[in-house]
């Protein structure tokens, strides 16, 4: 268990030394294992256990008038894909005990802090300013929340003197955004364009708000990254906003926006992150971080801020600063197979994002791989112009797989972002620019059949790299759903979830069984076994249940929702499971139905074939081949 090791090592001095200049070792007081509300053998041994702690987590806010269960909910709702239930439903205002069992450390006896001080008393000097801290709570008024700065003031000279420590240091930054929500002291940095280039002018408008009467001078505005502070003081008064019109320069320096932790490629179930401050955080720091610089009671207050540019797909959320590159790059297609030793073309696009873009595009291949030509120039004239360029690439004699990149080089820097746009209501927009790459696989692959028909479901890229076996793909509407227009195809292949999102297959599937009678090859991929737009899949029976598999060499899940009850007349091909678990043979169902061939298939193909698996590729070759 990673949680207990870590717990272990935490206050080890000789383990991950190399972190001891920023960090000291930590010992926690305890670790335990939350074994659910729900019982179960793993609760029930819980219970008899010593040091075991018990948390009551249900009931109701009284000042919200709502069960926690149903403000859980509310969140939860926000996980748009999965479908969550909005509401607490009607047991949302009862008791729930969340049961604590102890791993190691101090046992605990009634409470998960037992013994841990939160206090003042732990910092030196702390004692006088946690007696002031509880006067200024005693006092605090809610109607008149300015009443408390002075005695904020006053904590905040005291804490500004005691010596270097994480606590005091997170102290503060509290101390600060409680006197700032007091004032009713507001800042932003609105800019008119949401992205740059880097080098580029930023043309900026600052604007500060009291609500309050105290008295708050704006002295100056910081930006960290130049470094450069521009120095003019402003009185504010209460709801007059006060603006400062600023042009700076984005560094030449500023990296491309993109996640911290997806800047590099992972590994399985890990980032990797060069900057471990980061880590931890939400989103990135800001691209141009600015510093807002205040005088209130003789003391400096400065509120960390950046620029942001209002949406215009949704005007009641700010976009923050995105930086970009002056091109953007993408492969036209995401995996390309490749007969050892041979050549093919791949083709990749440029999108100018500034006007009078020049430079050279190359593509970027490891060892054993040949792009001709090295690179080719290119000039874009206007923003938004886009431009393809075709390089032949030879993949190695033997098979081998790669990803393949794409980059241009602009006036000696070197850009290879691909653009993708998140736009969903219930978030802001997001920005990704991950490197432009390309799955190359070099497959010794036989096909049989020629011509494949595709009927789209949830979405996914299988279509696509049906086409990159060789296959003829014939994109399938409803209308092209009887025996008459399906008898040329050697195949038709359903797509991830069609039974759960299309309500008007449950009326073809006599067509398609049909089909299959008559000598056709119908392959279902998997469905969710909740809301199925059928009864049966399949002309006999067949039960999806929510059983999956893990299997090393595949991406993310190598299958979900296996059956776990079908007909006699299914045979099944595979069984597999994880270490210690029993095997799941569900995974890849083939049955003879008249002079055809139905399959059933749970493995995640949608995600085996565009990143290149070189097994799936055989595997589901040999089955649109089947009977041929």
């Amino acid at each position: 268990m990673l949680a207990l090791e870590a717990f272990n090592l935490a206050g080890d001095p000789q383990a991950f030394p190399e972190q001891l200049g920023e960090l000291t070792p930590w010992q926690p007081k305890r670790i335990f294992h939350n074994v659910g509300p729900f019982g179960g053998a793993r609760a029930d041994a819980a219970s008899s256990g010593t040091g075991v702690v018990r948390v009551e987590v249900g009931g109701n806010d009284p000042v919200l008038g709502e069960s926690f269960a149903s403000i859980a909910a509310r969140s939860r709702g926000m996980h748009k894909t999965q479908g969550f239930d909005v509401d607490g439903g009607p047991r949302g205002g009862w008791r729930r005990t969340e049961v604590f069992v102890p791993l190691g450390g101090e046992p605990a006896t009634e409470d998960l802090l037992d013994g841990v001080d939160t206090t003042w008393s732990r910092v030196p000097g702390g004692a006088e300013i946690a007696r002031l801290t509880e006067e200024a709570i005693a006092r605090f008024n809610p109607e008149d929340p300015a009443a408390s700065v002075p005695a904020l003031l006053a904590i905040r000279r005291r804490v500004s003197v005691l010596p270097a420590d994480p606590v005091v240091s997170d102290k503060r930054q509290q101390l600060d955004r409680i006197i700032q929500a007091c004032i009713g002291l507001r800042v932003q940095t609105v800019v008119a364009q949401s992205e740059a280039v880097p080098g580029e002018t930023l043309k900026m408008r600052h604007t500060a708000v009291v609500r309050s009467r105290i008295p708050v001078h704006w002295t100056a505005v910081r930006y960290p990254s130049i470094p450069r502070t521009v120095t003019k003081v402003l009185e504010l008064r209460a709801n007059q906003p006060v603006s400062r019109d600023t042009t700076q320069i984005l560094p030449a320096t500023t990296p491309v926006s993109q996640p911290y932790w997806l800047r590099k490629e992972g590994t399985a179930g890990l980032f990797h992150v060069d900057d471990p401050s980061l880590i931890g955080r939400p989103e990135n720091p800001p691209a141009f971080p600015i510093d807002y610089v205040f005088e209130v009671g003789g003391q400096t207050l400065v509120i960390a801020g950046e620029p942001a540019a209002a949406d215009p797909a949704n005007e009641a959320m700010r976009r923050r600063l995105d930086v970009i590159p002056p091109v953007s790059l993408r492969f036209t297609s995401g995996v390309q197979l490749f007969a050892p030793g041979a050549a093919r073309p791949v083709t990749v696009e440029l999108t100018a994002a500034r006007a009078r873009a020049a430079g050279t595009v190359q593509l970027d291949a490891p060892a054993g791989w040949r792009v001709i030509p090295a690179a080719q120039p290119f000039r874009l004239a206007a923003a938004g112009e886009r431009v393809r360029f075709t390089f032949s690439v030879t993949a190695p004699s033997e098979l081998a797989t790669a990803k393949l990149g794409a980059s241009v080089t602009i006036n000696g820097v070197r850009f290879n972002h691909q653009r993708v746009e998140l736009r969903y209501d219930h978030i802001p927009f997001q920005l990704l620019q991950p490197a432009a790459t390309l799955n190359a696989v070099s497959l010794d692959l036989a096909i049989r059949g020629r011509h494949v028909g595709y009927l789209p479901g949830a979405g996914d890229d299988v279509a696509g790299c049906l086409e990159q076996m060789g296959y003829a793909v014939t994109q399938l509407t409803s209308a092209d759903l009887s025996p008459e227009k399906l008898r040329p195809l050697d195949a038709v292949v359903i797509g991830i979830r069609a039974f759960n999102t299309r309500r008007d297959l449950a009326e073809h599937l006599p067509a398609l069984f049909a089909y299959v009678e008559a000598g056709g090859n119908l392959i279902v991929q998997y469905n969710n076994s909740e809301g199925l737009a059928a009864n049966w899949l399949m002309p006999f029976h067949l039960r999806i249940s929510r059983a999956r598999a893990d299997f090393e060499g595949w991406v993310q899940e190598r299958g979900l929702y296996f059956p776990d009850q079908w007909d006699g007349r299914f045979t099944a091909i595979l069984a597999s499971g994880d270490p210690g678990e029993p095997p799941l043979q569900g995974g890849l169902l083939v049955a003879r139905h008249g002079k055809g061939h139905l399959v059933y298939t749970g493995l995640a193909w949608f995600r085996q074939l565009p990143e290149g698996v070189p097994g799936a590729y055989r595997l589901f070759a040999n089955l649109v081949s089947l009977g041929k």
